[in-house]
């Protein structure tokens, strides 16, 4: 079953602030002209990020280096940060078995103490390391990666062996230490920028050396690129998230989006879509007008239990957007004839897929009840090919949206003064 968006929760039949008729047909109007305008800009080469084809050679490379790599690690650890390290995560929350092998780590941080507990955990000679940056430069990640390299140089190993760097094809810091060491080396594409690189070597890397489909995944991601290029809103899910998210931003005061999938699995693409979608709208629009909604990952049921009083009663400010997965691909019932107490006996003989579904569509009727809009984001399952068709979908989303709210969606000058600052304030100027 493909990915399907259903919007009726965000229409002014079900709630006050919903979408009219007529602003429907103004909303089709308008994402007419964002689909023409995205399509040229595509066209042009701006984003890369559809251009899986292009990759072909690369995601060979990929294979190759992964067969060499079959038996020799029980752990590949990604060193990276913001795009180079979510989409990962994403995926290997997604994707992992129970008893992976090997096991699949990042370190998206510079903490010392997570570093410092998996240096202690891993085996030397068995531990393979993907260092991730965009630029090559990313301070966090280089220093992640000079720490690494010494503990390998300690064990007596070749550093050739137990690195791999993903990087600009051809500039940067890393991308002359693959040069002067021999090192194993794959590309991101110049026109990719790393909240939205999950599809290149940053996500697929990590993710082929873990096992994981990688062409399941740009098959789901192909597909859904392929559904986007109608034109008519109700045919595009990319476009009718945008535009409808869009709407309730700037006609309804619905600034809030909240991505609220009921899966475990998919619980790590909320905080990928986080990035994605505050890093790319959060802008000074085409006038200099600061613009841009904020986003909120959450997980159902749990966050029934911490976020759904403040969706219910609070400020009236948000939109969710629910992910919920037809099937789940395992499920336990509760027995029939089991020790279940009296508050709970309506379960007995029920699935606990069963009780995750029913609490997804209670808590849509509920902000339904109390005039909060939510829309509904269904893949098939959790696989990859299901986990390709979503992210490709908000890639593309938040593309549209970024024309919506006329922004350039690709940049980060507000990320780039704190990185300066920051190395300033490390630089010794003794």
């Amino acid at each position: 079953m493909p990915l399907t968006v259903d919007d009726a929760r965000m229409l002014a039949a079900a709630v006050p602030s919903g979408v009219t008729p007529s602003e429907w047909n103004d909303l089709n109007l308008r994402f007419a002209e964002v689909h023409h305008a995205v399509a040229r800009d595509r066209a042009a080469g701006r984003y890369g990020f559809l251009e899986l084809e292009a990759q072909a050679a690369e995601v060979a490379r990929i294979h190759e280096y992964v067969a060499g790599c079959v038996g020799r690690f029980d752990d590949v650890v990604v060193l990276g940060i913001g795009g180079s390290a979510l989409g990962a995560i994403a995926l290997r929350t997604a994707l992992a078995p129970a008893n992976p092998a090997p096991r699949l780590h990042v370190l998206d941080n510079v903490d010392p103490l997570p570093m410092s507990r998996l240096l202690a955990s891993l085996d030397p000679a068995r531990t393979l390391w993907c260092v991730v940056s965009k630029s090559g430069g990313t301070v966090e990640t280089l220093a992640q990666y000079a720490i690494a390299r010494r503990w390998v140089e300690q064990a007596g190993l070749p550093v050739k062996w137990h690195f791999a760097i993903v990087t600009d094809p051809k500039s940067g810091p890393l991308r002359e230490l693959t040069a002067r060491d021999a090192l194993a080396a794959f590309d991101v594409p110049p026109n990719v920028g790393g909240r939205f690189s999950v599809l290149t070597p940053v996500g697929l890397l990590p993710a082929a050396l873990a096992g994981y489909d990688v062409d399941a995944l740009l098959a789901g991601a192909k597909a859904m690129r392929e559904r986007c290029n109608a034109v008519a809103l109700a045919d595009n899910p990319a476009g009718l998230i945008a535009s409808l998210l869009w709407r309730a931003h700037q006609r309804a005061g619905q600034g809030t989006h909240v991505l609220m999938p009921y899966s475990n699995a998919l619980q790590a693409i909320a905080l990928w879509f986080v990035q994605l979608w505050g890093e790319s709208l959060g802008k000074r629009d085409a006038d200099g007008i600061p613009t841009g909604p904020t986003p909120v990952g959450a997980r159902g049921a749990t966050d029934q239990h911490s976020l759904l009083q403040l969706l219910m009663d609070g400020p009236t400010d948000k939109v969710v957007a629910f992910v919920r997965v037809a099937s789940h691909g395992a499920d336990l019932t509760v027995p029939a004839d089991g020790d279940v107490p009296s508050a709970a006996g309506f379960m007995k003989g029920r699935s606990l897929g069963e009780l995750l579904g029913a609490e997804a569509d209670a808590t849509a009727r509920a902000l339904v009840s109390a005039g909060r809009p939510s829309m509904t984001i269904t893949v098939d399952r959790a696989d990859a090919r299901a986990v390709g068709e979503l992210m490709m979908c908000l890639m593309l989303a938040t593309v549209y949206a970024g024309a919506l709210y006329r922004v350039n969606p690709l940049d980060q000058p507000g990320v780039e003064l704190g990185k300066r600052l920051a190395k300033e304030a490390l630089t010794d100027t003794r």
